[in-house]
């Protein structure tokens, strides 16, 4: 191989992990090349995990740094006792989340809404298909726990339900 064709593979290199891609191949005549890069966990995946973390951790663990500026949260005494009664719907599937049928649209439900078991609460897109989320359980929308847009993984906690 040239200098410039060693110099443009490393170019090459560098473009594909800048774009997190996983395999490459190249296939020019007599020159064959296949890349594959060792994958690591997704960003935003460890960023879901770490929301979620936060979300479930309990309320000493928000306690500020020192030097930090303390910040209260009004609702902290009453949680533990509101989430006794609490039901978790969680995804059955690895995709993205969408609060709404189509951009634009109002959400399927909102905190304070009331669903029945089998209503349609959102929708996770997996491999190009739109698979609506029913509900698990009846009762009162509480907090949904992810954002519009987000990838979420199986089994991630999407919302609350306070069941009657």
């Amino acid at each position: 191989m040239k200098q410039q064709d060693i110099d443009d593979l490393k170019q090459l290199i560098e473009f594909l992990k800048q774009y997190q891609v996983a395999e490459f191949d190249l296939d020019r005549g007599d020159l064959k090349i296949r890349l594959k890069f060792a994958q690591e966990s997704a960003p935003s995946a460890g960023l879901g995990e770490l929301a979620r973390l936060i979300q479930s951790a309990p309320p000493a663990a928000h306690a500020p740094h020192a030097g930090a500026p303390a910040i209260s949260a009004p609702s902290a005494a009453q949680t533990p006792a509101e989430e006794e009664d609490l039901h978790v719907v969680k995804s059955p599937i690895v995709g993205t989340f969408y609060a709404s049928p189509s951009p634009g649209a109002s959400a399927f439900v909102a905190p304070g809404d009331v669903v029945e078991k089998g209503q349609v609460i959102c929708i996770v897109e997996a491999m190009k298909l739109m698979n609506e989320i029913e509900s698990d359980a009846a009762g009162e929308i509480v907090k949904c726990l992810v954002s519009n847009g987000q990838p979420i993984e199986f089994g991630q906690p999407l919302f609350t339900i306070r069941t009657a």
